[in-house]
């Protein structure tokens, strides 16, 4: 009986440990954000090299219960990344993507209700350039214009963000 009951506990252990490794661990931990009231515009996370805000709003309009919005940080900025949805993007582990961060943004008004936002990150292999007589490293303008224009240059980082609503909607 012993035997037996050390078997069912051990299979009870592996049900979650095989759910929880389907389920990405994000690079960045967080916990949910503070419950956020109908209405109330709200700041999700900056990524600053791609010059972009996260942000996010629930709202009284049952087709459309958050209203999530990326926001150029500054006009001035210059993008060292780009910003991708991730419908389009499908992003992957086995296509080289992390999974960054997970933003779970409970509504304050209705408690059953969460927003899910999901950055995932392709980091690009970008080498310094190579140093010159003097030692410094240098990019020439030309010679940058020849590579753009033959289409050799390198990678760039890419993030891929999506949102999704969990939860069961108040007052349906």
């Amino acid at each position: 009986m012993h035997r037996l009951s050390s078997l069912l506990f051990a299979g009870a252990l592996v049900l979650p440990l095989a759910a929880a490794a389907a389920d990405p661990v994000p690079e960045i931990e967080r916990e949910p954000v503070a419950p956020q009231q109908t209405g109330a515009l709200h700041a999700l996370r900056t990524i600053p090299e791609a010059c972009a805000r996260l942000q996010g709003q629930f709202s009284s309009d049952p087709a459309e219960p958050y209203r999530f919005a990326v926001v150029r940080t500054s006009a001035a900025c210059q993008p060292r990344a780009r910003l991708l949805d991730a419908a389009r993007a499908k992003p992957s582990a086995q296509d080289g993507w992390l999974f960054n961060d997970r933003i779970r943004v409970p509504s304050a008004d209705c408690p059953s209700l969460a927003a899910l936002v999901e950055v995932w990150r392709r980091p690009a292999a970008t080498a310094s350039p190579s140093l010159d007589a003097q030692g410094k490293a240098r990019v020439y303008l030309e010679d940058a214009k020849r590579k753009a224009e033959a289409g050799k240059l390198g990678a760039v980082p890419a993030y891929a963000v999506s949102m999704r609503i969990e939860g069961k909607r108040c007052g349906t």
